[in-house]
């Protein structure tokens, strides 16, 4: 009885492969043909007799989609319609007419069109206001930010047409623009804090960051620059090569950056520092926090390891997993996990999944619940994960980097009130009006007058106050009187954003935040313990 029932499997299987590219596992060819028959047979008797008709595509995404989660929280499938906007996200251009766009009570609002792209030369200003895209209309319809995105972008060369209403004019107007290609940029602002000391934000791992931060490292060096702060806080990581060949600017002769151990030896793989660096000698510090992950926590771990920078905020995402990208023949993708991630003295980074997806998806509301992101001992790590740095620093593994020096997160300003503002764009809103307001007295100011003199003072905030209640927010002295520091800098760089770029907001916002204050503390104090202890060594 067995062996005709696996002579008949086997037949069947010869079948399938000579018909398709599915494989079995030489480990269970039996089991592995089997779960594809059922699979097959399963879908096949929904399609033809259940009661209402079914999508059979969708089904089987679904279906694909739950299994992958059985497996680990990062191995996915991406439907064909959704690959392209997956994978821009790790590409360093699009074609596009290059402006950044807010949504303002359900009208798309231009904060700022990108230098010297297409939209800044068809004459588009911070303010306007867009009506309709190729006569169809986009404001008060609720569109979402990707669907304003499908609109805006397209391929080079061709045009579309806005109809704009500008501040100051009766009319609206009616302005084309040509598309173009669109810089990407993955590093977010360079600039020197002092006469030694820059600073770079990278906010992920994209195809061209390793050549942006190369070009805006040199141009700092050009100026002077001795110590650096590397912020990779909110960096989601992105393409392992490009962090790695980072790591390899600061990290001098041959030494392991990342090891990644997978199923056999098929993707076992070992990389180590092998060019001379641009910045294999001086004080590095490197700012991460709970969203910086995967490939950004590679990078940390490996300059951590190595004892060759100070890393200040707190622990990082924790995401250790190598996804390998496998094109599938209708367009769709599946990222599935290949091998995991070991920093050079051995750590896993990778926290745990065992709880399943829901608890691993909850496990920045655990740590905030916790009070992990505001107390450095309510973190704890195993004896088993301690592990030893170059210099017999003790580090540990099994979830995520923790950092050198902890800065809390600083949610002292943080009200309920201030939420419901930022939740109806209320501050964007109000910067932005502000600007156009103020436009002639603010271009007549160089930025570094208006970094030193410009505030926010009460009126502003109380003008603020007044628009909100407008907008059905109740006023909330208590709520605003809490809120008003972190207004007053919020309003200040979103200003600047719109008069004088992106750089000026981000020089702005880290005037007065915790964690650049700390960094610039740890790599300007020639007598700080930590940075001492690694320069010493």
């Amino acid at each position: 009885m067995r062996q005709p029932w696996l002579l008949g499997l086997m037949l069947a299987c010869g079948i399938l492969l000579g018909a398709n590219p599915f494989r079995p596992s030489d480990q269970n060819p039996d089991l592995t043909a089997r779960g594809y028959l059922k699979f097959k047979e399963i879908l096949s008797y929904v399609d033809r007799d259940y009661v209402d008709s079914v999508n059979a595509e969708e089904l089987s995404d679904y279906a694909i989609s739950r299994m992958l989660e059985r497996l680990d929280p990062h191995s996915v499938f991406i439907p064909a319609k959704q690959q392209q906007q997956a994978s821009s996200f790790l590409q360093s251009d699009y074609d596009g007419i290059g402006v950044e766009f807010n949504l303002f009570r359900d009208t798309v609002t231009v904060v700022a069109p990108l230098s010297e792209g297409p939209a800044e030369q068809a004459g588009l200003q911070p303010g306007d206001r867009i009506l309709a895209v190729n006569g169809q209309r986009v404001s008060g319809v609720h569109l979402t930010t990707e669907q304003m995105f499908g609109k805006l972008r397209g391929p080079r060369g061709t045009s579309v047409t806005l109809q704009i209403t500008r501040r100051g004019l009766a009319r609206p107007l009616s302005v084309q623009v040509t598309r173009n290609r669109i810089s990407n940029a993955s590093v977010d602002v360079a600039y020197m804090v002092d006469n030694q000391t820059g600073y770079i934000k990278v906010s992920r791992f994209a195809s061209g960051t390793y050549d942006e931060f190369k070009s805006a490292l040199g141009d700092l060096r050009r100026q002077g620059l001795t110590r650096l702060v590397l912020d990779l806080r909110g960096n989601p990581g992105g393409y392992l090569d490009r962090a790695t060949k980072m790591a390899d600017e600061f990290i001098g002769g041959t030494k392991k950056i990342v090891y990644t151990d997978g199923k056999g030896d098929q993707y076992d793989t070992q990389t180590f520092s092998r060019v001379a660096g641009e910045f294999e000698e001086g004080s590095l510090v490197v700012l991460v926090d709970e969203g910086s992950a995967s490939a950004a926590e590679v990078l940390a771990g490996a300059l951590q390891d190595h004892d060759r920078a100070v890393l200040v905020g707190r622990r990082t995402f924790g995401k250790g997993l190598v996804q390998q990208p496998i094109a599938l023949n209708d367009g769709s993708e599946l990222r599935l996990t290949i091998a995991r991630y070991y920093t050079p003295s051995g750590r896993s980074i990778q926290k745990s999944y065992r709880g399943g997806l829901g608890e691993y998806e909850k496990d920045l509301q655990n740590r905030l619940r916790h009070g992990e992101l505001f107390h450095a001992d309510s973190i704890h790590f195993a004896d088993s994960l301690k592990y030893r740095t170059a210099h017999g620093r003790t580090v540990y593994g099994g979830g995520g980097i923790m950092p050198d020096l902890f800065v809390p997160r600083d949610t002292s300003a943080y009200s309920a009130y201030y939420t419901r503002l930022q939740s109806q764009n209320l501050v964007r809103e109000f910067a932005l009006t502000y600007y156009q307001e103020h436009k002639d007295e603010l271009e007549a100011l160089r930025f570094e007058q208006f970094r030193e003199t410009f505030k926010i003072g009460d009126a502003q905030l109380q003008q603020l106050a007044a628009r909100a209640a407008q907008n059905g927010v109740p006023a909330d002295a208590a709520g605003l009187r809490r809120s008003t520091p972190l207004l007053r800098t919020q309003l200040k760089a979103l200003i600047a954003r719109s008069a004088y770029g992106k750089s000026a907001y981000f020089q702005v916002l880290n005037q007065d935040d915790a964690e650049m204050q700390q960094a610039l503390k740890a790599v300007q104090e020639p007598n700080n313990p930590v940075m001492l202890g690694l320069l010493e060594k």
